[in-house]
């Protein structure tokens, strides 16, 4: 299958048993169709499944978790770029809102080190994508969840009035905040916790984020 297809001179991808041809034309993508499910009939004596098989344009598929958004730019009509497909980013965020569940009985070294074992592994299979943008987003969504788990296991108001102070918090802000009512998720994303738990802090227990992973292992 795969000679044909390149004797053809056709741009293919072809994973197990499933694969797809990328053509400049629905005209074309139909000629090519055609002869594809002839060949693949007569030749190899290989049944085609109807129900996923088709013609479709790139912005209403999906390859390998990947789906493909238009270049909206000047000279660049009719190109594609790859991006990770909704479902594999709901995947990856689903699988990091575990690691750094509050409740779940883990070292704060222990999360950083699940997180970053799934979205090392997640963005090594995706590196082809165009991913920057999301990962900012999930950049700052998961270091709120780290920061909630922090205050989380502070957890007695005295410990939590302590910390902000030994964090460069003045007393009285610092006793004010250990004392609020706000709900942990909430007080994860506030001020206080942002100019005290930075980034640079993150970093020097062992936090890397997605963003940077990336940049470093993308084609």
């Amino acid at each position: 299958m795969d000679k044909y297809l390149k004797n053809k001179g056709l741009r293919f991808i072809r994973y197990a048993n499933d694969f797809s041809v990328y053509t400049k034309s629905k005209a074309t993508a139909r000629k090519v169709g055609n002869a594809i499910y002839l060949f693949l009939r007569d030749k190899l004596d290989l049944p085609i499944n109807r129900a996923k098989s088709g013609i479709r344009r790139p912005s209403t598929f999906e390859v390998l978790g990947y789906s493909f958004v238009p270049i909206y730019k000047k000279g660049t009509k009719g190109h594609y770029q790859l991006v990770a497909a909704k479902h594999s980013w709901r995947g990856l965020k689903g699988k990091l809102k575990y690691v750094t569940k509050k409740t779940l009985p883990m070292s704060f070294a222990e999360r950083l080190e699940g997180a970053q074992r799934i979205y090392r592994g997640w963005l090594n299979n995706y590196r082809l994508g165009n991913l920057q943008a999301k990962l900012k987003s999930l950049d700052e969504w998961l270091r709120n969840r780290l920061r909630y788990c922090i205050w989380h296991d502070w957890k007695k108001l005295e410990r939590k009035r302590k910390n902000l102070i030994r964090l460069g918090v003045d007393q009285g802000k610092a006793y004010a905040w250990s004392r609020t009512r706000m709900g942990g998720w909430a007080v994860a994303q506030s001020p206080i916790m942002k100019t005290t738990i930075t980034v640079q802090r993150l970093k020097r227990r062992g936090y890397e984020s997605m963003l940077e992973y990336y940049l470093k292992v993308k084609f």
